[in-house]
């Protein structure tokens, strides 16, 4: 019995201490990343941005479960922030030290919206006159959608680039339920009310089907649409590509159809970079990812300039006057009194 107390008491005393230990931890852990974060990142010249894109896209990293369960369990997998990206591609473009981004493209878990998203700001980017450069040692398909606004997309000589188009192909559970005596009891009012359909059908509807065509074909078209017009290929030309599943064809076949520019094995791509950011070849390239660029900061106007807001005359006609945090009060405005643009 005195040993049955002393094993108890020793685990208990154990637990105690392993939970001290590991609370003290993690409050170092916690400490360390809110100091990183908070360390402004010094853009050196001649920089580029790298966009490495190999993980999971959330709508915000700090508000994400994956994120959360990824710091618990210590998984090295990417969460990214769709927030951050946005920003820190904003904020490549205003920094005048920053001269270009690099896309490295893996595999991104991402809905077609977030891709289009951050396609759209890519070409934003562009109007900076600064490059974009692609590579990737095998384009998934929403990857080669978002990578296609670049000025180089490359291409792994032994790699290749999914087109496929978009397909849907739901699971029916109906005989399973039946040979396993489950009886489904489902009310449904409404032609399109379609959710219920794999516990109670063994084949899509028609009207099922007809709504499932008509939102594939439409984020379908929006993808050809946007590769068409960066690559220059008719959409009629894609369709076909996408039929012939260039991914069972040599790499040579997609530079061959437009679909890449050259192909380049990934040790060779920093010296394309060094050439287009006015590095020497002997020279450190200096890349910022996307963790660095969350850190740097955003572009002010420096002292002696101005920053002009295009409104219109009905937006302003009223202004509300703001004097220590509290409204003074509410004053009409001449539009005359603005700059017009």
């Amino acid at each position: 019995m005195k040993d049955f107390f002393k094993f108890t008491l020793a685990t208990v005393t154990g637990i105690i201490l392993s939970s001290i230990v590991l609370f003290f931890i993690g409050i170092m852990v916690i400490f360390g990343i809110v100091s990183s974060s908070d360390t402004e990142t010094v853009v050196k010249k001649n920089s580029v941005m790298m966009l490495d894109l190999n993980g999971i896209l959330v709508e915000r990293t700090q508000e994400s479960l994956e994120n959360v369960l990824s710091m618990l369990t210590g998984d090295n997998s990417n969460v990214y922030g769709l927030d951050d990206i946005l920003a820190s591609i904003k904020k490549a473009k205003e920094n005048e030290n920053i001269k270009g981004i690099y896309i490295q493209a893996s595999a991104l878990g991402s809905p077609y919206a977030s891709l289009q998203a951050i396609r759209n700001a890519l070409t934003d980017f562009k109007e900076s006159g600064k490059f974009i450069v692609a590579y990737s040692d095998g384009y998934t398909q929403g990857l080669y959608y978002l990578s296609s606004v670049a000025d180089k997309v490359i291409l792994n000589p032994k790699g290749m680039i999914e087109w496929r188009g978009i397909a849907s192909a739901p699971i029916f559970y109906k005989d399973l339920l039946q040979k396993v005596g489950i009886e489904m009891q489902i009310f449904k009012v409404g032609t399109y009310k379609s959710a219920v359909e794999p516990f109670i059908a063994t084949e899509m509807s028609p009207a099922n089907r007809e709504q499932v065509t008509e939102f594939i074909g439409s984020i379908w078209g929006q993808v050809v649409s946007g590769v068409s017009d960066s690559r220059n290929i008719s959409p009629d030309s894609l369709n076909a590509y996408a039929d012939r599943m260039l991914m069972f064809y040599p790499a040579e076949e997609s530079v061959k159809c437009g679909l890449a520019d050259t192909l380049i094995y990934k040790n060779n791509v920093r010296d394309y970079l060094k050439q287009l950011a006015n590095v020497d070849k002997d020279d450190r390239l200096p890349i910022l990812g996307l963790d660095d660029m969350i850190n740097v900061k955003k572009n002010v106007p420096k002292e002696g300039q101005i920053r002009l807001l295009l409104v219109t005359e009905k937006q302003y006609s009223k202004i509300e006057i703001i004097v220590g945090g509290v409204s003074n009060q509410e004053k009409t405005v001449n539009a005359d009194s603005f700059i017009k643009l």
